[in-house]
């Protein structure tokens, strides 16, 4: 059964109704004395994390990370809780969002360390190299990261190891995740629209970035410009450390070590010498599209994410924040492209729209890759249901939007 057509999306800040009525029930909740309003403060979330591992909570903290990685994420920690807190002019559901989302950051990072505890060897897993997808949002990162996920000779992360990344037994993690995204559904219904995902399905590692509190997923959601001008130009050598941490451990647990992941966080761009500093055999595509496509494309994504959480949001400043991101972005990514000596494939939007199977193809060649039969049949059914897919629903709004745009 396919997933319902979303309403019309009249404006990018448009906002479900179920968002007004969320935030009237948390403020006559605060109010009345119901519920005690979250309080966006770190040494609260600390404790509240916390809670969830007892007395272990240091020695969690300290599991497998270097004092400098430690350090780092305090800081990191108490400078986007404050920015939050006086820059990002959250109305009541967004409160009770970001306190849930960075509580859960930090107890995640806890319970990951009691694993480590108990499992030393995980983290430091060898692994295969990664083949790692650089390039913006909407400039076909997605289509190629599905298509080499569809090969049976890679292994890709999950919407529930992404956002969930501690692994359990039971392991309910894609139960917690089918939950969570229907929530969210709920709230935006546009969501699927914009960023299709299922609890189970393939997914970019955004997550595991931001249990590092790395920006990039809290400034698509929050107005926070202190965090991002202070972060943007920071050594992210300790995030990624998390992250390949993260990863190794996701592999040991999930028995994919011997597999090349294919990677792909559209940030990776602004901190690519960080990243394959963790990952020095890595095998690189390069997606390419115009400027001004992906720019239409990131507003329309950012703008229907903080339109939820704020009741302030300004267009005409998100526009201008992402032609800064993307050409920061790009920048950066030119400069480190020019040292790496590793293997490279470049790709362009255009070439995969018109011949997918030739560009893909080309790719393979080009990083030293076996197409086999198998994997080419399995692309050609993930393409076949991408296809499918609601996301041509976000290419129509993005049509209407620039045409109403025009004079």
């Amino acid at each position: 059964m396919g997933r319902a057509t979303p309403p019309p999306r009249p404006h990018p800040l448009a906002r479900s109704p179920r968002v007004e009525r969320a935030n009237r029930f948390f403020q006559k909740a605060w109010d009345k004395g119901w519920l005690p309003p979250p309080l966006l403060d770190a040494n609260t979330l600390w404790q509240s994390a916390a809670r969830s591992v007892g007395d272990a909570a240091l020695q969690a903290e300290a599991a497998a990370r270097d004092p400098e990685d430690i350090a780092d994420f305090r800081e990191r920690l108490d400078r986007l809780v404050s920015a939050v807190h006086d820059e990002a002019d959250l109305n009541p559901l967004g409160r009770v969002m970001a306190y849930g989302q960075l509580e859960r950051v930090v107890r995640n990072r806890l319970r990951m360390g009691q694993v480590w505890l108990r499992q030393p060897e995980w983290p430091e897993t060898p692994i295969a190299p990664p083949i790692i997808i650089i390039g913006h949002m909407r400039s076909g990162t997605t289509r190629i990261h599905k298509l080499l996920t569809a090969d049976p000779a890679h292994s890709h992360t999950r919407y529930c190891d992404a956002f969930h990344p501690v692994p359990a037994r039971p392991d309910l993690r894609r139960l917690k995740g089918a939950g969570e995204i229907a929530f969210l559904a709920a709230l935006n219904p546009w969501l699927q629209s914009i960023h299709p995902i299922a609890s189970g399905a393939v997914e970019e590692e955004l997550g595991w970035l931001g249990g590092a509190l790395n920006h990039s997923i809290y400034e698509s959601q929050w107005h926070i410009p202190s965090y991002s001008a202070w972060s943007e130009p920071r050594d992210a050598t300790p995030v990624y450390r998390e992250f390949a941490r993260v990863l190794h451990t996701d592999a040991a647990h999930r028995g994919l070590a011997a597999k090349p992941r294919v990677l792909k966080v559209p940030v990776f761009s602004e901190n690519l010498p960080e990243l394959l500093g963790q990952f020095p055999d890595a095998r690189l595509i390069v997606a390419q599209r115009r400027r001004e496509d992906v720019h239409r494309s990131a507003v329309s994504l950012v703008a229907n994410q903080m339109a939820v959480q704020s009741d302030t949001c300004d267009l005409a400043r998100i526009e201008g924040q992402w032609h800064r991101k993307i050409a920061v972005r790009e920048e950066r990514r030119e400069a480190a492209l020019r040292d790496w000596r590793g293997p490279v494939a470049q790709v362009s939007f255009e070439e995969l729209n018109a011949d997918c199977e030739g560009a893909i193809a080309r790719v393979y060649a080009d990083l030293g890759l076996m197409l086999t039969p198998q994997a080419l049949a399995a692309m050609r059914s993930a393409m076949a249901a991408g296809e499918r897919g609601q996301h041509h629903d976000h290419a129509r709004q993005l049509k209407r939007f620039h045409a109403e745009a025009q004079p």
